[in-house]
């Protein structure tokens, strides 16, 4: 019998994790379910013997990160989440797999498999993970190729728009907008801000909210929206952006460190 908890607080997401797990031809039972940090700790300090966590991120009061700093998990964690600026983190802990939403049958089952690959080595659970962290640190020696410009069409054909020019990105009613250091609005052909962020330099963009990506470079001041969350003034922009309350830790992490 695997044991296994789910962290999520979308209900059809939890739904998905749980059809998905009774898909699978082993034998798997789910002895938690939590759709906050609070709740998570809470269910880990009573120490239960959990073989693997699949865990949302982004939650109800903050982002799974949280959890780790307050309880010490073994078991291997695949997190799940609609944005990709968290993946070093998910490595940076137990994560074993990093599941971006949607995601079919066929990805979780690949996620599974590399639990299960691990689960059934000969080496400890620590050397285990220590020897998938080196083959996650040697995955990261491949430098990736990033976007460096972006075609953006208008009545008499298209022009190029080069990405260190872009100060922010905006989805706005269906569509994506660029908005360079001037504050002039450019109309992207990319359907969404999800395909947008996956051909970034995450070095470079983070995504605050679910509707916007801020380039590092054009940061001009942070303030403090609420207890646990911040504002940004970005080059061009009018008016502030705001930085969710889940991002926020991750984003003064990565605007101290980059």
């Amino acid at each position: 019998m695997i044991r296994v908890v789910i962290v999520e607080d979308e209900l059809p997401a939890k739904n998905k994790i749980r059809r998905f797990l009774n898909d699978l031809t082993e034998e798997v039972q789910v002895v938690g379910e939590c759709d906050s940090v609070e709740s998570a700790v809470a269910f880990f300090e009573q120490g239960p013997t959990v073989d693997l966590l699949i865990s949302d991120i982004e939650l109800l009061d903050g982002n799974a990160f949280q959890i780790f700093q307050e309880v010490t998990l073994s078991c291997p964690i695949i997190f799940t989440t609609a944005y990709s600026q968290f993946w070093m983190q998910a490595f940076e802990t137990n994560g074993i797999e990093y599941l971006l939403k949607p995601f079919d049958f066929e990805r979780f089952q690949k996620a599974w498999n590399k639990f299960k690959l691990l689960s059934n080595s000969s080496d400890s659970q620590a050397e285990a993970m220590l020897k998938l962290a080196q083959l996650f640190e040697g995955k990261l020696a491949t430098k990736p190729v990033h976007k460096s410009r972006w075609i953006i069409p208008y009545a008499k054909g298209s022009y190029l728009l080069a990405s260190d020019e872009i100060s922010y990105f905006s989805a706005e009613n269906g569509v994506v907008w660029a908005y360079d250091q001037q504050g002039k609005r450019h109309l992207l052909q990319e359907a969404t801000l999800k395909v947008v962020e996956n051909q970034l330099d995450v070095s470079q963009f983070f995504r605050i909210n679910r509707g916007q990506l801020i380039h590092q470079k054009y940061v001009e001041r942070i303030e403090r929206y609420s207890k646990n969350a911040v504002s940004v003034k970005m080059k061009g922009a009018e008016n502030l952006l705001m930085c969710s309350q889940s991002t926020t830790p991750a984003f003064m992490n990565w605007i101290s460190t980059g």
